[in-house]
């Protein structure tokens, strides 16, 4: 949010924020933003002025999380072995993406092209943030040279909208990722 917006937009930005994570919390990433401007009692026009797109208001939601994820990454990196390294920060952005409905959504590519205006500043953050573990899981042959940090994710993501609905998300996605990691079949 701009420092040089007046304090009621200041007020309306934070009030819609506050609300639109307790709506997507609960109904994740395809809250209706209708209902978000009036519980926040705003208008749609004000919403929308300042999340110009549903992937801006689940950015925005995200951003806590997100930066989370990245002081994590931090820590981690250098830290021991660097598959087992990798994988606890997979870990923690799998369990993250389970708990806080909507952060798939807001990682998830959505096919439009790059556009700096409108750049997915989460998947942005995540690449940055994921990029030294991975190099460093590459260089010790951990992982497969031609691996990026958005292939990871997106398994991530694929991994979490697919189990959303199931009795027990977060068993059945930490199970798929397992499965992803070891690979289909075990060693030999």
């Amino acid at each position: 949010m701009p420092e040089g917006q007046r304090a009621d937009a200041r007020r309306n930005y934070a009030r819609i924020l506050t609300v639109a994570e307790r709506e997507v919390a609960v109904h994740g990433a395809g809250a209706s933003l209708e209902q978000i401007a009036r519980t926040a009692g705003v208008g749609s026009a004000t919403v929308r002025r300042h999340f110009p797109t549903r992937r801006a208001l689940l950015e925005a939601v995200s951003r806590e999380r997100v930066e989370a994820l990245r002081v994590r990454a931090e820590e981690l990196t250098g830290q021991g072995d660097s598959r087992t390294a990798l994988l606890e920060w997979l870990d923690g952005v799998l369990s993250y993406s389970v708990a806080a409905r909507g952060l798939a959504a807001a990682l998830a590519y959505d096919g439009v092209p790059a556009d700096p205006v409108h750049e997915n500043s989460c998947s942005a953050t995540m690449e940055e943030a994921g990029g030294p573990l991975l190099r460093r899981a590459v260089r010790d042959g951990a992982v497969a040279a031609d691996v990026t940090v958005g292939d990871l994710i997106t398994l991530i993501v694929g991994i979490v909208l697919a189990t959303e609905h199931h009795p027990d998300p977060a068993a059945r996605a930490d199970r798929l990722l397992r499965m992803a990691v070891a690979g289909l079949s075990p060693p030999a």
